[in-house]
């Protein structure tokens, strides 16, 4: 009874933090994965049908558990585990005023990154009732745990943002196995103990030491910049805990603190902190979620949801049609005559071929551009519109001129399109598609026998696809534009439709526009501009003050200029606030890593209500940037030049995409702005992720949805928003991205 009775005071106090809107930008996160968890969990009960239980599963060991900050650790204390490589978190936790909403993603084994939006409630520092604060920490693991060795971890917390939970700390833990307590048959308890010291906020109880003297917090700070001075300085002290999981549902938790909340308890009167001690109950309600309730220095109750997801462990497990098998076609010493070449003086015989290789390619999802046959080879330029990995795209494309081409024609080349352009030439022999389709190393062995190369131009003899072009679309689809972290609202967001319409006449060639109806939201309601630079980006009030739009309507032209280069040319209304002309020049090498490209534009900002009118604000906007891709599917980007306020400066991102699509990264911007005139944040900088589709419905799907999270919007280093950059189309069907996912070009 008394553990029913601390739940359910601990859950009122989380629907208290989460019922005012405070945390709905958070909400749709934790639910997914809650959502995911159970599906997951469902596959495995009885009933799912003999043929999925029959399947072989692998279950992945449980995660770390998470603290208040969403990272590995006891209650507000780390420890020094890490999350699965690639994990990505959400959680909510909230006690004595304060509630924290994070989101952690394990960037490498060794590399976790965590971003966190705080309120905290009579916050009477500056004249706020609640404050809201945007923080980031960094964690580093310098020792892998052994068998007497315990794991260890550097990490710094809050390190830059405004200070207020900043402190920096060294940690580590070490695991045993004990026995199990109301478990399975079988199952074998876990027994976690931490130690480690602390600095700044975790070095301000029970001090053992100082390293050097540390600036104090001050409230009046803009934010945003890395406090280098304060690392590791001043006052450290330790803490410790243990963590004690019985069974794989209940964890039991004991922490002493190092953390003295001298601002929120004596600066202010936030809670009443009596004791350095801390004790938690946890239970994993799903594979994906787990929820604790805790009682906190002495007087306060608390509360912590956690949901965590792993890109390699998709919601539901991809299930794409098994391919037709390869043919094998006869031996040619036995049967000459079906080898013959005569063939080739029929002029028909191409078109004919065409016309029966189009519905194969068009039932796998990839529409013919144009067909190329000679007597020992054929060339396939194709479009691929069902496949996120082009591995797949390419598998397929082969298998049906498997089926379609004579005997004779020995050489596959295979040329997927985007947007008219020619993007690669992947080259395969028949005969190794025949001999190792069902070969125990078939994926390396035909990986090592197939060329990768820039695609040729087209041949003059090339038979196109009948009535391909003018080709003209049309979709109707939900939009939602989200606003972050207004102090009176810190989560706003539109909702509505967007009708778009395309018509291609020619290949290269888009003309495309949308229109948006709003239905419902609240962006409107924000806060207007406060920028003393030209407000570039920070009038979104003002756009979403109008309910039917033109969100873009532009044309564009993409083609290739010559060897391993790439160009486009957009004019129009490009976006929502800008309409101009834009250049575009890619250099990309098909078997290079590096990408060198250079971006121009010319735009003018676009009036308030979106239709066709321009206000008086007019800037020359560009970029060259460098592209480097690094194994294990990480990709790090620097773009120098100028931005649509006419500052000066460079932005450098780093992204990981893995290979079901999933995609997270973080970028950061500093130009030749001052922090004072740049603003709340100091610079530019933010996280982005995108999610495929497919990870939930398991079925193959170009479609993406995600979002780019600033702490703060502002005026400084802004780009323009131009639909179909080069690089994000070229990338995919190059050696890289091939070669990385190789393995499903025999699915």
């Amino acid at each position: 009874m008394l553990f029913k009775a601390f739940f359910h005071k601990s859950i009122c106090r989380v629907r208290s933090a989460l019922g005012n809107g405070r945390g709905r930008a958070f909400v749709a996160t934790l639910l997914i994965g809650a959502l995911s968890g159970g599906a997951v969990l469902a596959q495995g009960q009885p009933g799912a049908g003999a043929l999925r239980s029959a399947e072989p599963t692998l279950v992945p060991l449980p995660p770390p558990s998470l603290n208040f900050y969403g990272s590995p650790g006891i209650m507000d204390m780390p420890s020094a585990e890490m999350l699965p490589d690639g994990q990505f978190t959400a959680g909510v936790s909230s006690f004595g005023g304060q509630t924290r909403y994070n989101l952690t993603f394990q960037a490498t084994p060794w590399l976790s990154g965590t971003f966190r939006y705080n309120s905290i409630q009579d916050w009477n520092m500056g004249g706020f009732d609640t404050y809201y604060d945007r923080s980031f920490d960094l964690r580093f693991r310098l020792l892998r745990e052994r068998k007497y060795i315990p794991e260890v971890t550097v990490g710094l917390q809050d390190f830059v943002g405004t200070g207020i939970y900043a402190g920096e700390y060294i940690v580590a833990t070490k695991r045993f196995e004990v026995p199990s307590w109301g478990g399975r048959v079988g199952e074998t308890g876990r027994l976690k103990l931490t130690a480690g010291l602390g600095w700044g906020r975790l070095g301000s109880y029970g001090s053992i030491g100082s390293t050097g003297d540390r600036p104090p917090y001050d409230p009046d700070s803009l934010g945003g910049e890395p406090a280098y001075d304060q690392w590791f300085r001043g006052p450290y002290a330790p803490f410790a805990g243990i963590e004690w999981l019985p069974n794989e549902k209940l964890g039991l938790k004991l922490e002493y603190s190092s953390d003295d909340y001298v601002t929120e308890t004596q600066d202010a009167s936030i809670f009443e902190r009596r004791s350095p001690f801390n004790f938690g109950v946890e239970y994993q309600v799903s594979p994906r979620t787990r929820l604790g309730a805790y009682y906190m220095y002495g007087s306060e109750l608390g509360i912590n949801l956690q949901v965590q997801l792993n890109p390699k462990q998709p919601v539901t497990q991809m299930r794409i049609p098994a391919p037709q098998p390869i043919p094998q076609r006869p031996s040619q010493s036995a049967n000459p005559d079906v080898w013959t070449t005569a063939w080739t003086q029929n002029a028909s015989v191409p078109a004919q071929l065409r016309d029966l290789l189009a519905p194969i390619l068009m039932a796998d999802g990839l529409v013919l551009e144009s067909l190329t046959v000679t007597a020992d080879t054929a060339e396939l330029r194709f479009r691929n519109i069902q496949y996120l990995s082009f591995a797949n795209a390419v598998g397929r494309a082969a298998r049906a001129m498997s089926r379609v081409m004579p005997p004779s024609v020995e050489t596959f080349r295979l040329v997927p399109l985007s947007g008219g352009m020619a993007l690669s030439a992947t080259t395969v022999r028949r005969s190794d598609l025949e001999a190792l389709e069902f070969d125990g190393n078939a994926t390396d062995a035909l990986l090592a026998v197939t060329a990768f190369s820039d695609a040729p131009p087209l041949s003059a003899d090339a038979t196109p696809a009948a009535d391909l072009y003018p080709d003209k679309s049309w979709s109707l689809s939900p939009y939602f534009s989200p606003a972050y972290f207004d102090p009176d609202q810190p989560f706003r967001i539109d909702v509505g439709l967007t009708l778009r319409g395309t018509y291609r006449p020619a290949p290269g060639w888009i003309i495309s526009g949308a229109i948006r109806q709003r239905l419902a939201g609240n962006v409107d309601g924000g806060p207007p501009s406060n920028s003393v630079l030209p407000h570039v980006r920070t009038d979104q009030v003002e756009y979403a003050q109008y309910g039917t739009t033109l969100n873009n309507l532009f044309v564009a032209k993409q083609w290739r200029p010559g060897h391993n280069l790439y160009a486009r040319v957009t004019g129009g209304y490009l976006e929502t606030m800008y309409g101009g002309l834009s250049t575009e020049l890619l250099w990309k090498p098909v078997s290079s890593n590096l990408a060198l490209g250079v971006e121009a534009n010319y735009v003018k900002k676009r009036d308030f209500d979106q239709l066709l009118g321009f206000q008086d604000y007019d800037v020359f906007t560009g970029h060259g940037t460098a592209y480097y891709e690094f194994s294990g599917g990480y990709l790090a980007q620097l773009s120098v030049g100028q931005y649509l306020a006419g500052d000066v400066g460079a932005t450098l991102s780093v992204d990981r995409t893995f290979g079901n699509g999933w995609m997270v990264g973080a970028f950061a911007t500093k130009t030749n702005v001052s922090a004072e005139e740049f603003g709340e944040g100091s610079f530019d900088k933010g996280i982005r992720f995108r999610i495929p589709i497919n990870w939930f419905l398991g079925k193959p799907s170009q479609q993406t949805f995600g979002t780019s999270i600033r702490p703060v919007q502002r005026d400084g280093g802004q780009m323009v928003s131009v639909p179909g950059r080069l690089y994000g189309q070229v990338r995919l069907a190059h050696r890289r991205a091939l070669t990385d996912q190789w393995a499903r070009v025999w699915e």
